[in-house]
């Protein structure tokens, strides 16, 4: 299953999807701010619903493959990398 590198930002005022940034060794990752702590999984749980519906996919579909209790995640989904861009430029 093809791996998604994500950026999370917990507690956010304005949650959603953000935009594609590069890492300094010029890897991809999405911004994506939830409004939930990062507290009892809160904010992984809100991470999951966020993308499905902004992907069109249920939830079941997308697990974090790691970094459960980093910023720094990469969740597993039954998209590529080309195919989520497409679905979030909708």
């Amino acid at each position: 299953m093809p791996l998604l590198s994500i950026r999370v930002t917990p507690r956010s005022a304005a949650p959603g999807i953000g935009d594609w940034q590069t890492d300094p060794a010029g890897r991809p990752f999405l911004e994506v701010r939830v409004a939930a702590a990062p507290a009892d999984g809160a904010a992984n749980q809100e991470l999951i619903k966020l993308l499905a519906k902004g992907l069109g996919l249920p939830r079941s579909s997308i697990s974090i493959a790691s970094g459960q209790a980093a910023r720094f995640k990469r969740l597993e989904l039954p998209l590529s990398e080309a195919e989520v861009r497409v679905r979030l430029t909708r």
